[in-house]
């Protein structure tokens, strides 16, 4: 398990699985260690990843200042896992709150950024995001499955306001809700640092107007890639996103949710490395 210092001190992990060309990998949740990616559905068959576990995630030490956990204030631990990686400059695959991270990356050091592949992104960034009416309708295309009379009126409440988080909901963030999937559900809350994942959206670290100007120059490729299932986003929201840059395009996988390389890893993977590979 490589290791690199922040440049605040902050020792960092990463996880090397796989073999060929280096795709670098920041992972989502907010603040959920990497070990959740697993090998994205055999994209290790095909490349060599790189996986950061962020700071205070996975083996990677929690910083003396909690304040940097905010996103932008991790930007630099990007660059800095860059440099030590020796790669002028990199594919970099951001999974759901990860790609805010990457996005404000891209930004901020653009030459850096080969290709950009973000998978059921959350665009916190851009200052858009998926409303409660767009998540319950995404939510009511479930509506034939077992689960469904009991998980919806859960998940309504906890989008409007009215409820806590209740894992009765967890099924709407899978395409399928079988063994894996519930297994991966189950390893969440020990794989994700809360106090961190508060921290993450704080107050100030987003600047849309400024981050879109950026976005819009960026000279390199980049790829959404969507589920069909998924509540956040929605197919509409990742249009919107990839629309921001230059060189943006979508890929839509059919039943699939939060979690793709879960739900369907061939389709997955023909998405992803018919991008990279072009």
């Amino acid at each position: 398990m490589p290791l690199l210092t922040a440049t605040d001190g902050t020792r960092l992990a990463y996880h090397l699985r796989g073999t060929g060309e280096p795709l670098a990998v920041l992972p989502g949740g907010p603040m959920r260690a990497s070990a959740y990616l697993g090998d994205l559905g055999g994209l290790t068959a095909h490349r060599r990843l790189a996986l950061l576990d962020l700071r205070g995630t996975g083996d990677s030490a929690a910083p003396a200042d909690p304040a940097t956990y905010r996103c932008d204030r991790m930007v630099e631990d990007v660059e800095v896992w860059r440099a030590h990686m020796g790669l002028e400059h990199m594919d970099l695959l951001a999974h759901s709150a990860g790609a805010t991270l990457a996005m404000l990356y891209a930004a901020r050091h653009p030459h850096r950024i080969r290709r950009l592949v973000l998978v059921t992104p959350n665009p916190f960034a851009l200052g858009i995001r998926a409303t409660p009416g767009e998540r319950l309708a995404a939510a009511r295309l479930r509506a034939d499955e077992p689960w469904f009379p009991r998980a919806f009126p859960a998940f309504r409440g906890w989008l409007t306001g009215e409820a806590d988080f209740d894992d009765v909901f967890l099924p709407f963030f899978y395409g399928r809700w079988d063994d894996t999937a519930r297994a991966h559900a189950d390893a969440e809350p020990e794989q994700t640092n809360e106090e961190a994942g508060e921290r993450y959206l704080a107050a100030g670290a987003f600047t849309p107007r400024e981050t879109r100007a950026a976005l819009a120059a960026l000279a390199a490729p980049v790829l959404v890639h969507a589920g069909g299932a998924d509540n956040n986003p929605r197919p509409a929201l990742a249009r919107r996103t990839a629309e921001a840059f230059g060189r943006g395009e979508v890929t839509v996988q059919p039943g699939a949710a939060h979690y793709p390389w879960l739900d369907d890893p061939e389709r997955f993977l023909d998405g992803v490395l018919s991008f990279l590979d072009r």
